[in-house]
C-alpha cells in the first residue's frame, strides 16, 4: 500500500506530465495557426473544451488526446522506460 509521501509524489509526477502534455498541444496548435475554435470545430466538440483541457481543468483520456493529435497531424509517442535505466544500471525495453 502507498505512503501518503508516495501517494503524493505520483500525484506531482501525474501533474507533471499532463502539464508538459498540453504545453506541447498549445506549442503544436500555434505553429499550425490554428485558434481553438478551429481546433474544436475540426474535432466535432465545443471550444470550451479544448480551453478546459489547455487550462488544465479537466483530465484529458488517451482518446481525446489521440483525437486532438490527429486533428493536428500529430503522432503520439509514449515511451516507459525502467527508473534504473534513468540510474545507467537497467534494461529498455
Amino acid at each position: 500500500m502507498n505512503t501518503t509521501k508516495e501517494s503524493d509524489d505520483i500525484i506531482n509526477k501525474q501533474n507533471l506530465i499532463r502539464q508538459e502534455i498540453i504545453k506541447q498541444y498549445i506549442e503544436y496548435r500555434k505553429l499550425r495557426n490554428l485558434t481553438q475554435e478551429d481546433l474544436a470545430s475540426t474535432m466535432g466538440i465545443k471550444r470550451p473544451n479544448i480551453s478546459r483541457f489547455e487550462t488544465g481543468q479537466c483530465n484529458p483520456t488517451l482518446d481525446l488526446l489521440v483525437k486532438i493529435a490527429e486533428c493536428m497531424d500529430l503522432e503520439i509517442k509514449i515511451e516507459l522506460v525502467d527508473k534504473k535505466m534513468e540510474k545507467g544500471d537497467g534494461k529498455k525495453y
